[in-house]
């Protein structure tokens, strides 16, 4: 699993003293730095060679530890020094035949013909004893370190598996904490359970981008009903109706997330969500449309720029929308996503903590939260009317939430008591299967158009 570039090739001098360039004992391959692009082509010559004398071909697969904070707090620039000056004292223990192979911006292996076990771990050792000596940069001592994946190669293996077997090694010694060595063999291997839940996250990554690329998302609307049978707003919830069975948000959410898809997936939302706001008020159902909003998203400089097209996109006033972020979102310390959450209050856009009770819970922060509802969790709710303790929160907190100007709302609401109960406690709304499920748009207007004339 080589990585690619992030940055330029680190480049050779001996004029400028960067680390690799000058011929030593051992042939052309060797006392240089050599590219990501010729690491088959040396392993696979060092393995011919080592297979002629009944010979063994060792890597060391060597990548840098939090060398991603580094850039992000010094910048790239910085963190190229850091590279060449690591690679300096890399290349300083490694044997004087051992070729230097350069993986990706922060990562190296080195190839090493005929060493004992031994030998290779005392190597190894003396590698991140010599890597963790400080190193001055913009005043600070940094204390720097290396994960290494060790793999020696066996009968028939080809450069390809060696490399990605030393790698493998490399990302469980990262998983331990880094600054240590970890032989390929070693390494705790995904079970059949990890196994198939890899490859269903494959399946649902390919189903998220033929939806996107097809038509095959869209938005289900749950209404969020109030004491008098009116509409505070309906939540709008992504599907995928790709698939048989389609995909729950519960499970391709978080797949977008770690495959990068969320921020697209919530730019769509934002502007499905308001076109449907849109044309419920064409229709003659002034509400408000809840759209829930990732950490990803708010963590993205260009949120507030998405929002705004949005609104331009369908025509809608801020006040039509609102967007639903979980605790844990407002008590996010990033100065992005606290000047996000502050601009969208700025201009008019409304704020739920969702799932409340479940997170943060901090009364203490809760005075100071931007939000404008609060929404308790159904944990809360489907207990009732049972249990008396979660009663007594949910009036305790409803009237503490009314104190601060918050609008309070129960999901999860499923029969007539706990509805009875919530309403006695004095919420403002209730949304759940009681009501309704989420539904398309098209049955949100029949089921409004029903629940008008019952009312």
């Amino acid at each position: 699993m080589m990585k690619p570039f992030a940055r330029s090739p680190l480049r050779a001098s001996a004029a400028s003293g960067d680390p690799g360039r000058g011929d030593v004992p051992g042939g052309p391959e060797t006392g240089r730095i050599w590219q990501r692009d010729a690491s088959r082509a040396i392993a696979s010559r060092w393995l011919d060679e080592a297979r002629q004398h009944q010979q063994a071909v060792t890597a060391l697969w060597i990548d840098i530890d939090r060398f991603r904070q580094i850039n992000d707090t010094f910048g790239h620039a910085s963190g190229d020094r850091i590279i060449h000056a690591l690679a300096r004292r890399i290349q300083a223990v490694a044997p004087a035949n051992c070729p230097c192979v350069r993986m990706g911006s922060d990562e190296f292996v080195l190839l090493i013909k005929g060493q004992s076990p031994h030998d290779t771990e005392l190597l190894a050792r003396h590698i991140l004893t010599k890597v963790a000596q400080p190193l001055a940069l913009n005043g600070i001592n940094i204390h720097p370190s290396v994960s290494i994946g060790l793999h020696r190669s066996q009968s028939g293996e080809s450069a390809n598996q060696l490399l990605e077997r030393a790698d493998r090694a490399m990302i469980d010694a990262k998983r331990h904490g880094g600054n240590r060595y970890v032989w390929s063999g070693q390494e705790e291997v995904p079970g059949v359970l990890g196994i198939e839940r890899s490859r269903r996250e494959l399946a649902v990554a390919a189903t998220l981008h033929e939806a996107l690329n097809c038509n095959g998302m869209w938005l289900r609307y749950q209404p969020v009903v109030r004491p008098d049978g009116s509409l505070e707003a309906v939540e709008a919830l992504m599907s995928c109706a790709i698939g048989q069975p389609p995909v729950s948000p519960g499970e391709f959410i978080p797949v977008a997330e770690k495959i990068g898809m969320i921020d697209r997936l919530g730019e769509w939302s934002l502007v499905e969500g308001a076109l449907c706001a849109a044309r419920l008020h064409r229709q003659g159902w002034p509400t408000k449309v809840a759209i829930n909003v990732s950490r990803a998203q708010l963590l993205s400089e260009c949120f507030l720029t998405a929002l705004h097209g949005a609104l331009l996109y369908a025509n809608v006033p801020p006040q039509w929308i609102e967007l639903e972020l979980t605790e844990s979102l407002f008590m996010e310390p990033s100065p992005t996503v606290q000047n996000n959450l502050q601009r969208i209050r700025e201009i008019g856009v409304g704020l739920a903590i969702d799932d409340f009770g479940t997170g943060y819970s901090c009364l203490a922060n809760l005075k100071d939260l931007p939000a404008t509802k609060l929404k308790f969790d159904r944990a809360f709710i489907m207990c009732l009317p049972d249990d008396r303790r979660a009663l007594a929160i949910v009036n305790a907190m409803t009237d503490l939430a009314h104190r601060l100007g918050l609008i309070v709302v129960a999901e999860g609401v499923e029969t007539q008591a706990q509805l009875t109960l919530c309403e006695d406690a004095g919420l403002d709304a209730t949304q759940g299967y009681f009501h309704a499920k989420p539904m398309p748009e098209h049955q949100l207007l029949s089921w409004l158009e029903t629940h008008h004339h019952e009312r």
